[in-house]
């Protein structure tokens, strides 16, 4: 079956949408597919799977595939063959280190089609539910100031394709139009047309401490809602979320109740909102085309609801890459969480986990034992 064939069959799964359930035999029928077509063009990752004891036929579900660590995407043997259509880097300087030094992780997509057909549905689902097409604010630099951003590419996406007008007021190193999105909040007050406000945690806490400092508060339209990103690794500085979310809404006037966390990271193609904005419980809910379970950090077994551990995700979009990937973040499947999901509890504290050193080991060996 023909490498169209599975795109086309991907793509059609994602746009059912987010209500429409994948059961367990088709997503594994989809795993298995795809994990043929990965195995004969990424000698990398056959390569670790081997040596994780799994081979072509020799698994049953998707939960028999071994995770491969996030920050395996800093070494460059894991990648499949053939061009890519982008390249989304991690956070850090354009001169391709962290601003710590170390690498910085690079995910190639060789077809942008499948994380198109991941974000557009699951982000209207969640920010747009009620239909409506808004004007955006982004406190997100555009994908023209950083194209190697899995993140602005999102928001250029969603410009295009799902809200009726986008302005951006942070650029490429991070600084905020104070004006420029003074003006634009002025006259969103002034037309009466509720606005969607996107941006980090960290975008949202400069222009806060702005309006702050000014004593200038917003009263953005009725039905306005916002989406923040997270997005302190690396700071100095963190806010708790109740303390933001307080400050958002009396600088701006969006009601806490429609502030939607995402939660996304640039190797993996598909993203997790909070289900607020119809009622949902604060946990980030994976879309039927991804499976999120919580592992053990030292054994990698899966862990019960209550257990906290490593999240862990097989993502279908991942066609071009990997598609099971082990997170750095911990976290949570709450008990009482009807139909699935889970909170993030944030880094893994301390040594790198057993499970992951040992998983990180036998990819290594894999990359040195041949070329792509």
């Amino acid at each position: 079956m023909s490498d169209l064939r599975l795109r086309d069959d991907l793509v059609a799964a994602m746009g059912a949408g987010v209500h429409a359930p994948l059961s367990d035999a088709d997503f594994d029928g989809l795993a298995r597919r795809i994990l043929e077509h990965q195995w004969a063009r990424n000698r990398v990752f056959a390569r670790f799977c081997a040596a994780r004891g799994v081979r072509p036929g020799s698994w049953s579900s998707w939960r028999d595939l071994p995770p491969v660590p996030a920050r395996a995407f800093r070494e460059r043997g894991l990648v499949s063959r053939g061009p890519a259509e982008a390249v989304f880097r991690t956070s850090g300087t354009t001169s391709g280190t962290t601003s710590g030094g170390a690498a910085r992780g690079e995910h190639r997509v060789p077809d942008l089609s499948l994380y198109h057909a991941s974000l557009l549905p699951n982000f209207e689902a969640h920010l747009l539910p009620d239909g409506a097409r808004l004007d955006m604010i982004s406190l997100i630099p555009s994908p023209l100031e950083v194209p190697d951003s899995s993140l602005s590419h999102m928001i250029g996406v969603v410009a295009d394709r799902l809200v009726r007008d986008a302005r951006y007021f942070v650029g490429r190193e991070g600084r905020i139009d104070e004006r420029g999105l003074g003006a634009a909040l002025r006259a969103a007050e002034a037309e009466g047309e509720p606005m969607l406000v996107v941006g980090t945690a960290f975008a949202f806490v400069h222009l806060l401490d702005a309006l702050a400092r000014d004593g200038t508060r917003f009263r953005l339209p009725a039905g306005s809602r916002a989406m923040e990103t997270g997005g302190f690794k690396g700071r100095t500085r963190t806010v708790p979320r109740d303390e933001l979310y307080a400050a958002i809404q009396t600088r701006l006037g969006i009601p806490s109740g429609r502030i939607v966390n995402e939660y996304g990271m640039t190797e993996l193609l598909s993203q997790f909102y909070e289900p607020v904005l119809t009622g949902g419980a604060r946990l980030h809910r994976p879309p039927p085309w991804v499976r999120t379970r919580v592992l053990d950090p030292a054994t990698l077994e899966e862990l019960p609801p209550g257990r906290e551990g490593l999240l862990c995700h097989f993502d279908l979009a991942n066609l071009g890459s990997v598609c099971c990937l082990l997170t750095e973040d911990m976290g949570v499947e709450p008990p009482e969480a009807e139909g699935g999901g889970f909170r993030v509890l944030g880094r893994n504290p301390g040594a790198e986990p057993r499970g992951c050193s040992l998983a990180m080991d036998d990819l290594m060996t894999a990359i040195r034992g041949g070329g792509r």
